[in-house]
């Protein structure tokens, strides 16, 4: 993602969003770099933000959206299980590539589709809550290095997107998040509705077992 010229020592600005409701959502991030004309020509600018066990990537979703230019995101690992509860799950890492806004000649965005796994149930309350710390925002710049004194190096295992071809340098951009936390509010059953969801499960299965048995019984054709 082409930025600016020269780098420039100003602290960016990042904002998280979660749009939708439920298990399923969309994170939208949104930063802005100070002195985006003069901050790194030819660069590259993403987002990396640390998934919690309660929330997840689906790989399979992620791939699909890259195959038609509508993301591009890292997922490290990249092999999760979709199906893990949280209590079960492990963290994530994800690298956004974040796209020019054109609303703004300093500013990126990118959306991301994310999804809420299930938890325990619980004593008393209807919801869960999942945090989602600040993302770091990370720029790559293959033909034009970072001033040292504006730029920190930083350890990222995935390509530039610049113009050369061999490996680059990523480098942390020093940011002011909008806010330090966003908070994630998933939907989880209460323990004392667990032998009713019991019961009830029993019967739809013994019920709809029992249809099965009676359509293999008149229609089927036994030698």
């Amino acid at each position: 993602v082409p930025v600016g010229a020269q780098a420039a020592c100003q602290d960016a600005t990042v904002t998280q969003e979660l749009l939708k409701e439920g298990f399923h959502r969309d994170l939208l991030v949104e930063v802005e770099l100070g002195g985006a004309e003069q901050a790194a020509a030819g660069c590259t600018v993403a987002a990396r933000t640390r998934f919690p066990p309660g929330i997840y990537v689906d790989p399979y979703e992620l791939a699909a959206l890259q195959q038609h230019n509508l993301t591009k995101a890292v997922l490290i690992p990249d092999v999760v299980d979709v199906e893990a509860p949280e209590y079960l799950a492990t963290g994530l890492l994800v690298l956004l590539s974040m796209e020019p806004d054109p609303r703004c000649s300093s500013c990126f965005r990118a959306a991301l589709p994310v999804h809420g796994r299930y938890h325990r149930p619980a004593e008393d309350s209807k919801e869960a809550v999942v945090v989602l710390k600040s993302p770091e925002v990370l720029v790559c710049c293959c033909d034009n290095p970072l001033s040292a004194e504006c730029w920190e190096p930083a350890e990222v295992e995935a390509p530039c997107s610049g113009k050369s071809g061999g490996p680059c340098q990523w480098y942390g951009v020093t940011h002011q998040p909008a806010y330090e936390e966003l908070i994630l509010q998933v939907p989880v059953g209460l323990r004392q509705h667990r032998s009713l969801v019991c019961v009830l499960t029993l019967l739809v299965t013994a019920l709809c077992s029992s249809m099965i048995l009676a359509a293999v019984c008149k229609y089927g054709r036994f030698s």
